[in-house]
């Protein structure tokens, strides 16, 4: 719902400037191609993480069989339409509208999709990092109404640099504190999975090391200051050290571009859905580029091999790729001398 109301604050902007010409079918391409790419990524996470359930269903295994190529040609539509409605005269500002409604599909839908990849992850992959950036917003806020002197930057007059120093430190708290708290419940540290048995979602698991309190030594220089030799924490927190860093430093570039894009274009809100607030894309401008990097991160430095999603991915091959699959495991497994050659499966 929040996608299609950010797409929909962008496109209406476009479509003011669009309409004046009246030319056909831009609101309606756009809406087109909001369905064709959401069809597709949605289409992935299907295939992704409910393959037992797509198996039992015959009518969705040819749909996610062809799942890519279905995209594709429902995308080759879209564009065969775009270009049956060009008009002479008007090509340029046509082929701009074009742009325009692909890079509004990539900032929302794509983000987006990345958020729901997160929440896959684990509870915890979301609320740290949306809890940060809501942080930051607010604590650089009070530090730059009390304290706030000299100006950030130009794009955003009201910030300063007070609010964007004092905001890093409150965020980078705030998100060790919150980790912690989180880090002890099995709900928000395991990854969601699909259980086909019960026809369900299940956050059941043994919290990987990630969430296992561990000890650590003081530095040294700290020593002297805290007393303590030895802290106890969980390994998370300090993974929280980078999501709140790039909440509060990085992130508020995502609402300086946004308001780049309104002054470009003489407007103070995408919208005005939220009274006093804006649009929902001014609540969610710094929250994009958060969860993009969520995403990257994750890949980068936590996900390991995932023997469920593996399991589910040998279980819809044939019975002779599966026997296949079983030979070769259990050839490597005698080489490494993890099974004895004599045994038999």
């Amino acid at each position: 719902i929040i996608q299609v109301k950010c797409y929909h604050e962008i496109i209406t902007i476009g479509y003011r400037v669009y309409h004046s010409y009246d030319l056909p079918w831009f609101r309606s391409l756009s809406w087109y191609f909001l369905l064709c790419v959401n069809y597709f990524f949605y289409g992935e996470t299907v295939a992704d993480y409910f393959a037992t359930f797509v198996q039992r269903r015959e009518q969705l295994q040819f749909l996610i069989r062809y799942h890519r190529f279905i995209s594709f040609a429902l995308y080759l539509t879209g564009f065969c339409m775009f270009v049956l409605s060009l008009v002479k005269k008007h090509y340029r500002l046509q082929f701009y509208m074009f742009a325009w409604t692909h890079v509004t599909l990539l900032i929302t839908v794509t983000q987006s999709h990345l958020v729901i990849q997160n929440l896959f992850e684990g509870m915890i992959w979301f609320l740290v990092p949306i809890s940060s950036v809501i942080c930051n917003d607010i604590t650089a806020y009070i530090f730059g109404f009390f304290f706030g002197r000299t100006p950030l930057i130009k794009l955003s007059p009201k910030k300063t640099w007070e609010g964007f120093i004092g905001g890093f430190f409150s965020t980078v708290v705030f998100g060790f504190i919150f980790s912690y708290f989180l880090a002890q419940h099995q709900y928000f540290v395991c990854p969601v999975e699909y259980n086909s048995e019960t026809n369900r979602f299940v956050t059941e698991c043994e919290p990987s090391e990630l969430f296992q309190m561990k000890k650590y030594s003081v530095p040294p220089l700290l020593q002297a200051v805290l007393g303590w030799e030895t802290v106890n924490m969980y390994p998370f927190q300090m993974h929280s050290f980078a999501l709140s860093t790039f909440a509060s430093l990085i992130g508020p570039f995502g609402g300086f571009f946004a308001s780049g894009f309104k002054r470009a274009f003489k407007i103070k809100d995408f919208a005005d859905t939220i009274p006093g607030h804006g649009g929902i894309m001014d609540r969610f401008d710094c929250q994009y580029l958060m969860a993009t990097f969520v995403h990257v991160y994750i890949t980068s430095f936590i996900r390991g091999p995932n023997p469920s999603k593996l399991l589910k991915q040998l279980l819809i091959l044939q019975p002779e790729q599966q026997l296949s699959v079983y030979k070769t495991l259990k050839s490597h497994l005698v080489e490494k001398g993890i099974l004895q050659p004599s045994l038999r499966g």
